[in-house]
């Protein structure tokens, strides 16, 4: 398979996925990225959000969620070094509706003393982590 490039997403806890692939989607720093076999390399901060990977031979695409992280490309592989990553199918709608909601409460909360930029992360990715599993479900 010529027309692959080798993908790998792994975080802190584990690699979540190692493979060929004919094509991978993220969201990057400045708005999606679409990275096919001999892309020019780049290093660039990854949004929360989910990464798809069209997984050569395969016909459906393997769905990862992360909480942001970093890509770097080169010419025959990809790599996402996610702070936190979530198979798709391991991805709990309650947990992260749980999450928000928190962290909306923590936000709103004037007289606690809390990190409003953890919160506001933390409430972001949430929010990306409840469109990743939207997407999802619109693709089955």
């Amino acid at each position: 398979m010529a027309n692959t490039i080798h993908v790998d997403v792994v975080s802190a806890e584990d690699s979540i996925f190692s493979g060929e692939a004919e094509f991978v989607a993220l969201p990057g720093e400045a708005g999606e990225l679409g990275i096919y076999p001999k892309h020019t390399p780049l290093i660039t901060r990854v949004k929360p959000g989910a990464v798809r990977i069209q997984v050569a031979g395969r016909s459906d695409e393997e769905f990862v969620f992360v909480a942001g992280g970093i890509l770097e490309v080169q010419p025959n592989r990809v790599t996402v070094l996610a702070d936190t990553a979530i198979r798709g199918h391991d991805l709990d709608e309650a947990k992260a509706q749980e999450a928000k909601k928190r962290a909306e409460e923590l936000m709103q909360n004037k007289d606690a003393a809390i990190d409003y930029a953890k919160a506001q992360a933390e409430l972001a990715a949430a929010i990306a982590q409840l469109a990743a599993i939207q997407k999802l479900r619109a693709k089955r």
